[in-house]
């Protein structure tokens, strides 16, 4: 283009500037307008602390432990960054991944297995305490199940015995390279998958310590914790006393390959139910299950001694579990048990003066045991302690929509365990012990926190999760269905096998009027009611079959109405 002849320098050079001036304003201006908008789009999501943004961190690797953390979306530890696919944390095809690790019902069994090995295999869900809330953007990333749906395993109906030998990994293959080898496995090589939910809990560790230090074949052993925690401030459940480099013998570094550690920011801590469900998310067809609490100290050969009793019961379906006695008094320097009794889970009450009124599980009798030589029956399952077949956590899995729930999960996983045929016994012996807040422990206990730290920030979820808890299991016929969330009921609800109904009119317990049959204990812990239900076990060991059990359990003391 000609410029004017009449300024011919001075003005083309002012142009020229005044032409640079405003195309790199407007380049300042667009590029300020788009950072404050992305500044302003993370800012506004929400989070589970407003004071600091410090849980927006990515993920890491300790001591060769994942440490998952659950956080809001952006951040990758636990999460979905924003640059990467849906369904992975790395570049893995999720639908080739998924097909790899799901052939058919049931994976092929592995061990030594671990979910750090597994990057392509989690899947982004909504925080279901923020979903509860409104909050649909709250993204955390977990480990998918194992098999993701127990429909297509116990089918409505009782699971039959091949199947259940095709679940449960063995140390050793057999000949064909197999490592499901069901009853050809020998006792000692049978694996043992561990779930411990901890909050902020400082003896997690030696929790974890004490199942590998005092089992007879710990490399037969792999703990998966939930470990929902402060950074900073609270000391993570795989972290030894010592860095390992100055002491590589400490059990948490002998181990550590054995131990799975996905971490929780303790502000997005929903109560053990999701806790629970985590872990369970982290099971990996090991042959048993076991879940404990994170303040337990176990007895030399734990492993070996368990086992054995529940191989004892001759009932696939068998899941050991009780409230756990305290540690004082109950066992020695060497992990010894001190004890010769044991409790049995019998008494039970709906709360009083609540709404939504539930069964509780109250103070449970501890005595020497009525029936020797294996476990014995009782209807309750108890969270603290429970042992059973790996198969327990792939037909039962903890809700995931069960936010700020504490009460009823027991009856929850209980009555839905019922209802797809598992029976529940004592233990004959007591292979753990429990820390509580009382005597010589409750100073330090008591400086635990608890995840209702929380409960302001969920305020209002647990209602509704209360009511569809005790909705899926026919606890509450006065409550509209309308009232609760029924995402995933099927996976997360009632099996064909028995019904909810058998189970309240067989152990004397009124859902309408809210009563029950006292002095139930006077039935169980007596060993009546193991004498007069094992006499139905199936004869191929798969539970007891309830459809030739007319009892029906009344107060033997209650007064009679003239």
């Amino acid at each position: 283009m000609k410029r004017s002849s009449s300024h011919p320098t001075t003005t083309s050079a002012a142009s020229s500037a005044n032409n640079n001036f405003i195309g790199l304003s407007l380049i300042a201006a667009i590029l300020f307008l788009y950072t404050f908008g992305l500044i302003e789009s993370v800012w506004h999501l929400p989070t589970p602390n407003h004071r600091s943004r410090s849980w927006l961190r990515k993920l890491t690797k300790r001591q060769g432990n994942v440490s998952f953390a659950g956080n809001i979306n952006i951040a990758k530890s636990g999460l979905l960054d924003v640059n990467e696919k849906e369904g992975g944390t790395d570049d893995v095809d999720e639908e080739d991944e998924e097909e790899q690790l799901n052939k058919g019902p049931i994976p092929e069994a592995q061990w030594p297995v671990s979910i750090r090995d597994e990057d392509g295999n989690f899947e982004e869900v909504i925080h279901p305490g923020h979903k509860a809330k409104g909050h649909p953007d709250v993204l955390m990333m977990l480990p998918r199940f194992w098999i993701n749906d127990p429909v297509s395993i116990h089918q409505n109906t009782l699971m039959s015995r091949d199947l259940a030998m095709k679940i449960g990994s063995c140390i050793n293959p057999d000949e064909h390279g197999t490592k499901a080898r069901g009853d050809d496995c020998p006792l000692s090589q049978r694996t043992v998958y561990v779930a411990i939910a901890s909050y902020r809990d400082w003896q997690c560790r030696d929790t974890v310590t004490s199942i590998f230090s005092r089992a007879k074949h710990p490399e037969r052993v792999r703990v998966g914790v939930v470990d929902q925690i402060v950074e900073g401030e609270d000391g993570p459940c795989d972290a030894p006393y010592k860095p390992c480099s100055e002491d590589p013998e400490q059990t948490l570094c002998k181990y550590k390959s054995q131990l799975d550690v996905f971490q929780v920011d303790a502000p997005l801590s929903i109560g053990p139910v999701f806790a629970r469900h985590i872990g369970h998310r982290m099971y990996r067809g090991e042959y048993y299950y076991m879940q404990s609490d994170a303040h337990v100290t176990f007895t030399r050969n734990w492993d070996e001694d368990i086992i054995s009793q529940q191989e004892s019961t001759k009932n696939e379906m068998a899941v050991l579990s009780t409230y756990l006695t305290d540690i004082d008094g109950s066992i020695d320097k060497n992990g010894d048990s001190l004890r010769d009794t044991r409790p049995i889970m019998c008494n039970t009450d709906y709360e009083e003066g609540q709404d939504n009124r539930y069964l509780r599980h109250g103070s449970q009798p501890e005595a020497q045991p009525t029936i020797h030589g294996t476990p014995q029956l009782q209807p309750y399952w108890a969270a603290g302690y429970s042992f059973s077949r790996g198969h327990f956590v792939v037909n039962v899995p903890y809700d995931f929509y069960q936010p700020m729930i504490f009460q009823g999960e027991e009856m929850s996983i209980g009555i839905r365990g019922f209802t797809i045929g598992y029976d529940f016994y004592a233990p004959e012996r007591s292979v753990c012990f429990h820390h509580y807040a009382e005597g010589k422990n409750a100073k330090a206990r008591n400086k635990v926190p608890h995840y209702w730290e929380n409960t302001n920030q969920y305020a209002g979820s647990g209602v509704k999760a209360m009511f569809r808890l005790l909705g899926i299991v026919h606890m509450n016929p006065e409550v509209k269905s309308d009232r609760w969330d029924h995402s995933e009921e099927d996976k997360y609800g009632l099996g064909g096998v028995r019904t909810p109904e058998l189970f309240y009119d067989t152990f004397g317990i009124d859902v309408r009027n809210k009563v029950t049959e006292h002095h139930l204990c006077s039935f169980v812990e007596t060993g009546r009611m193991h004498n007069e239900f094992t006499k139905f076990l199936r004869p191929d060991g798969m539970g007891i079959d309830y459809s030739k059990i007319t009892y029906r359990f009344k107060d033997p003391y209650a007064k009679k109405v003239q």
